[in-house]
């Protein structure tokens, strides 16, 4: 209903496909849901030429219903409960996404999924890792922060990024500024649980300074609009002005000559 109503308000309705199962139809029919999903899908994008996003949600049910059909027909449990051929009935939906040589269309997938008790160890999260190309964690505490989109950056990853960052692609900048922003953010989260035990007067100045950089990081580069329509430039700016909270000396992970480019005028 939540797809729908925002669907309909942004008059996306028209362009959208939703198929639905209710929490207490059968089993089978749930994990029939996704499959029947990704068959319009492929046809959309392989006979009709479209590109299409096709959105999984919540994975978590389909597993939990795929082990309720595993429990009944007495097969032997894996983790938890669930099968042990969980990973490759995962994979059979996962990998149906892509291109296919000779089609104009494409297929991007984007399964979401909710971790029983938060745990990211838990076998729906850590197969689905396994398989995916990359994970985007979604954070409590940041959204309690008023942190939108709640993203936790140190528990998300892209497979893909290394192969479609840098010159000529995005900004030669791109990639020392990702490892600058993701290892100061790390150090900075680090010290937020040791200034809580010794409080930030035991913390050096430099230690404060992370201790604002990752303030920062969130409320300005994480944080953003539901409506803003940031640039992938835009975002790096960002990145250099949060980056600007730290003493120079501190940027270890970028090159000497793009902190000359781009810091130029952020810092007083």
């Amino acid at each position: 209903m939540f797809f729908r109503k925002f669907f309909e308000e942004t008059g996306a309705i028209n362009r959208v496909a939703l198929f639905m199962t209710l929490a207490n139809d059968p089993p089978v029919v749930k994990t029939l849901t996704p499959k029947t999903a990704l068959t319009l899908a492929e046809y959309l994008a392989f006979e009709q030429d479209l590109h299409v996003l096709a959105i999984l949600i919540d994975m978590t049910n389909y597993c939990e219903a795929l082990r309720e059909i595993s429990a009944s027909k007495e097969e032997v449990p894996g983790r938890q409960g669930y099968p042990g051929y969980m990973y490759t009935d995962l994979a059979t939906i996962y990998e149906r996404t892509g291109k296919v040589k000779g089609k104009k269309g494409s297929i991007t997938q984007m399964p979401i999924l909710s971790m029983p008790n938060d745990d990211i160890t838990h076998p729906i999260p850590d197969l689905t890792g396994y398989i995916t190309e990359g994970q985007i964690v979604l954070d409590r505490a940041l959204y309690n922060k008023g942190i939108y989109p709640p993203i936790n950056v140190l528990s998300s990853l892209s497979r893909l990024m290394k192969d479609g960052i840098g010159a000529g692609k995005t900004r030669e900048d791109h990639k020392d500024v990702y490892n600058q922003l993701y290892s100061s953010y790390a150090r900075g989260v680090e010290l937020r649980g040791l200034a809580a035990i010794v409080g930030e007067e035991g913390l050096s100045e430099t230690d404060r300074k992370y201790l604002l950089f990752a303030d920062a990081f969130e409320r300005e580069f994480v944080n953003q609009g539901v409506t803003e329509n940031r640039t992938l430039e835009q975002t790096l700016d960002i990145g250099w002005k949060v980056l600007s909270t730290l003493p120079e000396r501190e940027l270890t992970n970028v090159r000497q000559e793009y902190i000359e480019k781009y810091m130029k005028g952020i810092r007083k």
